[in-house]
């Protein structure tokens, strides 16, 4: 894995606009060369070539991921672990029903560290992963544009839709798709709405805050007073759960079809990693992780169990703690191995994997970090193969 400088294409900002990328520039940020100000976030005066070699082994090991968690899912179940991942107990019956009916999921995004040989598991985004619009459409428009011959670790944008067919049939249709008002989080729905469509489903669009609750036939409304039978909702179910309606989403899960489906709590945690450590120690793709301390490790990274964009971080490294801020840690903490992210002058990249539900393992986006934390201001990158 090589890290090149390029010139950006002329008038890049409108080309990424045109595909859905409207948040590409940062309103404040430092690059490398001490530069503050506006900076951008999708950065393509840089990018990553792998080999075919590099791609198969990222296939791989994201396909053995997901078969990974999907087994550390059923021990959680089976054994009752919800409070060690401090999942509220009256989400519990409804984790463990739609675990044992398998309604409807759709994707995820595997964080992980990866040099060119040796790939370790940071995280799991499996509820509501963003970094999407970027990886499916503009790094692929990028590269018809830059590098033709190229190609890419990206089916992202197929898989999708071959997702959406297969849910069709089990679906309401239409199938709803909300968000908060945030223009990332509008821009990732809407794309994921497109590839709704492009499958014959008919769908609508929805702000969390627009939907309604009718307590007499216990179901949700849109603005039209029209019931909500599916829905797509880009929107954590920890903090739905804590919401007013909250407890009437859990009241609707044998009447709703919910994408996400509330077992994904179980893989949005990241108590997720030190479950996987006991099931797997010393697997090559697992880094050690621990719910009750650091234990042994010298140098470990504490994250709170949910989370988000690199908030409430301590980063203890030779002895030195670094920290980084923001509303989560309430909830508790899992203890990692500090992972070997390279430093590739500079600049860390860490690869996103994502896995479309039956569709397997569907490429990779890329975040570059001038630290070792990924955080929200994190650049990404694209990337080619050849």
């Amino acid at each position: 894995m090589r890290r090149y400088t390029v010139s950006p294409r002329k008038d890049w900002q409108k080309k990424v606009e045109s595909v859905g990328l409207t948040y590409h520039t940062l309103d404040s940020g430092v690059l490398p060369n001490g530069v503050d100000g506006p900076q951008p976030y999708w950065d393509e005066s840089v990018y990553y070539e792998l080999t075919a070699r590099e791609v198969d082994v990222l296939e791989a090991a994201t396909e053995r991921l997901q078969e990974m968690c999907l087994a550390a899912g059923q021990s959680i179940v089976d054994n009752r672990r919800f409070a060690d991942l401090k999942i509220p107990a009256s989400a519990v019956p409804a984790i463990v029903d739609t675990w044992n009916r398998e309604p409807p999921a759709l994707y995820g995004r595997f964080d992980l560290a990866f040099d060119g040989s040796q790939i370790k598991l940071l995280e799991y985004n499996a509820d509501t992963p963003t970094a999407l619009v970027e990886a499916a459409v503009a790094q692929w428009y990028w590269l018809q544009d830059c590098f033709p011959k190229a190609d890419q670790f990206n089916s992202i944008h197929e898989k999708l839709i071959a997702k959406w067919k297969d849910l069709k049939p089990y679906v309401t249709e239409p199938v709803y798709f909300a968000h908060l008002d945030v223009d990332e989080d509008a821009m990732t729905v809407t794309y994921l709405r497109d590839t709704a469509d492009q499958a014959d489903i008919r769908t609508r669009d929805i702000l969390v805050s627009d939907i309604g609750w009718d307590a007499r036939k216990s179901r949700f409304l849109d603005l039209e007073n029209r019931t909500i039978a599916s829905i797509f909702k880009l929107y954590p179910w920890e903090l739905m759960l804590a919401e007013e309606f909250g407890p009437h989403a859990l009241e609707t899960m044998s009447t709703m079809q919910w994408i996400e489906p509330i077992w994904k709590m179980l893989f949005s945690n990241k108590g997720l990693l030190a479950i996987l450590w006991e099931m797997y120690p010393h697997d090559e793709l697992l880094l050690p992780a621990y719910l009750d301390g650091p234990r042994d490790l010298q140098d470990y990274v504490r994250k709170p169990l949910l989370g988000r964009e690199g908030a409430n971080l301590t980063l203890m490294a030779n002895g030195e703690k670094q920290q980084t801020y923001g509303p989560y840690g309430a909830e508790g903490f899992v203890y990692q191995a500090l992972a070997p992210i390279p430093n590739l002058q500079g600049n860390y990249p860490v690869i996103g994997s994502w896995i479309v539900a039956d569709q397997g393992s569907a490429g990779i986006g890329i975040r570059e970090s001038n630290t070792p934390v990924t955080t929200n201001t994190s650049r990404f990158v694209p990337h080619l193969f050849r």
